[in-house]
């Protein structure tokens, strides 16, 4: 299958180029050897071997055999569904789409409608689903020896300013990572409703983006499992952690903070006994093998992935709709700067 990349920002051109580069190599039969073809009109990367760059989705179209290519959709979630638009007017119908699907109910409905309407078959990129890590803590869910779970605690940590005050790509800090954990806790303890929610700004000396300093959000699992996810964009550390409590134990998984490396880490205690396992776990790479062996396959392979990923976005709808207004200004009795990305106090 031919490949197409919209979008060159941080999920473009940092981590879905470089993973399709290894995927191309370690399963060839799987991608046509020809380049992939890129597009974003903003943006115009250094050289690299193998990637074709064109100025418009037209452009590519020319280029590519839609019924053939998988798209892969990484530009900010506010207007993923007008890129979806375009690409499925130009024929494309297979399409990868960063996390969250939307940013928000109505920018879903209008994907979900796009999707009907077009036959599109949509995947949305959740890398931590096929983790070599979530596999293990799976098998401890389900296998007994630790008891029933009570709790899941996911803390997602990591310093993000200059993106944050540069470049405004999410809207608030409910996108960027909380995707992720909101997707991990829904795989390991079932359907959800949102118990409570928070979010904060970010302030950097007399600059303030609202909603983008950090978030945390409440779930009650309808199997009694409560999870509490965080997330500090303000962190001078990284951190991707995940407790689950059980009756008779507990586990502690770290996942991988960044591409630099592919490995994570478990640590299992019970019965005062403690138990560390590192893990090989290369989990994008796999999540695009995958995604790309279910598009060879006839008809949508992907339909309950995208469901799965539909009843992420609205519970993160509701959290955003619990905190829709920035911390700082109303505590300081300032007025709310409305639509503005950024405000100078």
């Amino acid at each position: 299958m031919r490949t197409l990349v919209v979008g060159l920002g941080r999920a473009g051109a940092d981590l879905h180029l470089p993973v399709l580069a290894r995927a191309r190599t370690s399963v060839r039969q799987l991608f046509d050897d020809r380049p992939i073809v890129a597009c974003d009109p903003r943006r115009l990367p250094a050289e690299r071997p193998g990637l074709a760059m064109v100025g418009s989705l037209a452009e590519a179209a020319t280029l590519l055999d839609p019924g053939d290519t998988v798209a892969h959709v990484c530009t900010p979630p506010s207007v993923r569904a007008e890129v979806m638009a375009e690409l499925a007017e130009r024929g494309f119908r297979n399409v990868i789409a960063e996390k969250p699907l939307a940013s928000d109910t109505d920018d879903l409905a209008r994907v979900i409608r796009l999707r009907r309407k077009h036959g599109l078959r949509i995947a949305v990129v959740e890398p931590w689903l096929t983790s070599s890590l979530t596999v293990r803590l799976m098998e401890l869910m389900r296998g007994g020896t630790l008891g029933e779970p009570k709790s899941i605690s996911i803390v997602q940590n990591k310093p993000r300013f200059r993106r944050s005050l540069t470049r405004p790509g999410h809207q608030t800090a409910f996108d960027v990572e909380l995707p992720h954990g909101v997707a991990l806790a829904l795989r390991l303890a079932g359907s959800a409703r949102v118990t409570h929610a928070a979010g904060y700004d970010l302030a950097v000396g007399d600059v303030v983006v609202p909603r983008m300093g950090g978030a945390r959000i409440g779930l009650r699992h309808n199997s009694g499992v409560r999870t509490e996810i965080s997330s500090d964009l303000t962190s001078p550390v990284r951190e991707r952690r995940i407790t689950v409590e059980f009756e008779k134990g507990s586990a502690v998984g770290h996942y991988a903070v960044s591409d630099d490396d592919d490995h994570s880490q478990l640590g299992v205690t019970v019965n005062g006994r403690r138990e560390h396992e590192v893990l090989r776990d290369d989990s994008l790479t796999e999540w695009v093998l995958r995604a790309y062996r279910l598009f060879q396959a006839s008809g949508d392979q992907h339909a309950r992935g995208f469901s799965f990923a539909t009843d992420v976005v609205q519970l993160l709808s509701v959290a955003k709709n619990i905190c829709a207004e920035p911390v700082i200004p109303a505590a300081r009795g300032e007025a709310s700067p409305g639509p503005l990305a950024a405000y100078v106090r």
